[in-house]
């Protein structure tokens, strides 16, 4: 061989040992290794079993058919009887139209921030409320089992609200309506108005006395009221029958439930704004009274309706959620249902006013004829001089405006005796000052109003109706929130857990079809939900907020 190729193998070895070397020093040694390749088993396993049982929980969950039907769902459950009743009621005790700014203001810093928390756990966790709480910390399990204790509460009372709109909407199919005139009482000799309704009005007697057949405290239970019960049965098997199912059944009801109402408060305030004195009403609705707007009971009252109004701390809004894809826009979400329900109750508060509007015009008209009727006999017996009455006026045809002219003068003229005459002034300011709340509203103002309607018996039947589809689909969302977290704890069957609880509730809700239900009915709803779902919200956010973590959970909800 020569020497200059001996030369050249020379240096090709020694190259190659260099490079074998090199790569020697970068390579791991084998436990090195061997830990390396562990550790990517492991992590490729963790993030396969991770998402197996993603994949598994999303195929066995039920799902919404449609984004329109979750909407209506979550609008359903937030919508509900406190709207029609309890936001007008509110509104007049408060300032009028001041009060809206106050709701206002806390809907957006207190009530959607919440809604949307209570949307998005359970939408990321897809469990109900003990499971989304399990989740978190099984510390905090009993958060969801509080829940699931005060729905159940508040559905024992609900459902028997819901039952007497039944009643009335059995009742409505009458001309004239049941409510409309005083019943007569006859004896041997002739026939008179009971006294006791002539006293107060056919609608107060009609309510208290041939609706609740009331007792006069709630130690005497006076036995069940069979009407009552019947209706109590008829409104369980409804919710039975429409959440057997799960969102299956009541989903697709949901679009009947939820938008009818809309429907009917349209109605109502087209024909209610055609009516003599609807405008009094809306004026006396949206005329601010500002000085009452910087008291803290303002402030402490729209806080609450508003913690009432979007429901938040009962459940069915995190069980409703919790059918959701993970990827869904909960944000969107939060601030629509949060709107609708805004504008269904200022919707409502222009219905009512104008009802009420019209009702005082009724009234005071009423109240006219019976005063002038009066300073007429005073005019005969000379206890008042025709001289002083203005020529212009005639007082078997007076209208407001001249009839409070006389007013005005008789009291001056007549100012030591003017006491003695029990005259009466007679302004529509008076008696919409009158505040109506709760059942009084919607069973004795709103049905009186009605029967000055012309067609009174349709109307009555589309309020009812309204009010009927109104408090279903609010205990659709409150029994989605018993049902669903039992169901995703325990794994038992929908179908029977639904019946045993519907047939639960029916039994113990007979104490509220007796003759002093009423007053249980009013215990309950003062005591059975206030303080306990203050007290969820406030450990809902805890839990969210310390023990889960802020950050953590913004990280967790950015990777879906």
């Amino acid at each position: 061989m020569p020497k200059n190729s001996k030369v050249v193998k020379r240096e090709l070895d020694d190259e190659v040992i260099e490079s074998v070397k090199d790569l020697l020093s970068n390579e791991d040694s084998p436990e090195d290794a061997f830990k390396k390749s562990e550790l990517i088993v492991d992590v490729r396993e963790e993030k396969d079993t991770d998402v197996e049982e993603e994949s598994e929980v999303e195929d066995e969950r039920p799902a919404w058919n449609s984004k329109l039907q979750y909407i209506l769902a979550q609008v359903g459950f937030s919508v509900g009887l406190g709207n029609v009743w309890r936001f007008p009621y509110l509104c007049q005790k408060n300032g009028g139209g001041a009060y809206l700014l106050p709701y206002l203001i806390l809907l957006l810093v207190i009530g959607i921030p919440l809604f949307f928390l209570e949307l998005s756990v359970g939408q990321r966790i897809r469990r109900g409320s003990i499971g989304v709480w399990n989740y978190i910390s099984p510390k905090l399990g009993g958060i969801g089992f509080a829940s699931c204790v005060v729905c159940y509460f508040v559905a024992l009372y609900y459902n028997v609200i819901i039952g007497w709109t039944l009643f009335y909407f059995s009742q409505s199919f009458q001309q004239p309506l049941p409510w409309d005139q005083c019943p007569l009482v006859k004896n041997a000799s002739h026939a008179f108005i009971e006294p006791e309704c002539e006293k107060s009005s056919a609608t107060t007697y009609y309510w208290y006395r041939e609706a609740l057949n009331i007792s006069s405290s709630i130690s005497e239970s006076g036995g069940l009221n069979w009407k009552m019960t019947v209706c109590l049965l008829a409104a369980w098997v409804m919710v039975c029958l429409a959440m057997i199912k799960g969102i299956q059944s009541s989903g697709k009801i949901m679009y009947f439930s939820s938008l009818f109402p809309y429907v009917v408060l349209i109605c109502f305030l087209i024909r209610a704004l055609l009516l003599n004195g609807s405008v009094d009403g809306i004026r006396h609705m949206f005329t601010p009274k500002l000085e009452i707007m910087l008291e803290p009971k303002v402030w402490r009252e729209a806080a609450t309706q508003v913690f009432f109004a979007l429901g938040l701390g009962f459940g069915g809004v995190i069980a409703f959620s919790s059918y959701n894809k993970r990827d869904n826009n909960c944000h969107f979400d939060a601030v629509l249902v949060s709107f609708i329900n805004f504008f269904t109750s200022v919707l409502a508060t222009l219905v009512v006013f104008a009802v009420l509007g019209f009702k005082a015009n009724v009234v005071n008209e009423k109240c006219i004829a019976q005063n002038s009727e009066m300073v007429i006999k005073f005019l005969k017996t000379g206890n008042i001089s025709q001289d002083i009455i203005p020529h212009h006026i005639n007082l078997s045809a007076v209208t407001a405006e001249d009839y409070r002219l006389v007013y005005d003068i008789i009291q001056k003229v007549k100012e030591e005796e003017f006491p003695v005459l029990h005259l009466n002034s007679c302004q529509i300011e008076d008696e919409l000052n009158k505040a109506v709340q709760g059942t009084g509203l919607a069973f004795i103002a709103f049905t009186e109003a009605m029967t000055h309607f012309p067609a009174s018996p349709f109307w009555s039947v589309m309020f009812f109706l309204m009010l009927v589809n109104l408090g279903l689909g609010s205990m659709f969302g409150t029994i989605e929130g018993i049902i669903t977290p039992i169901v995703d704890t325990f794994k038992v069957r929908k179908e029977i857990l639904t019946v045993i609880c519907c047939l639960l509730a029916f039994c113990i809700g007979l104490i509220f079809v007796q003759r002093s239900g009423n007053y249980f009915v009013t215990m309950f709803d003062d005591y059975s939900a206030t303080l306990p779902l203050l007290i969820l919200v406030i450990l809902e956010n805890i839990a969210v907020s310390f023990v889960y973590g802020i950050d953590k959970w913004g990280k967790s909800r950015d990777t879906k």
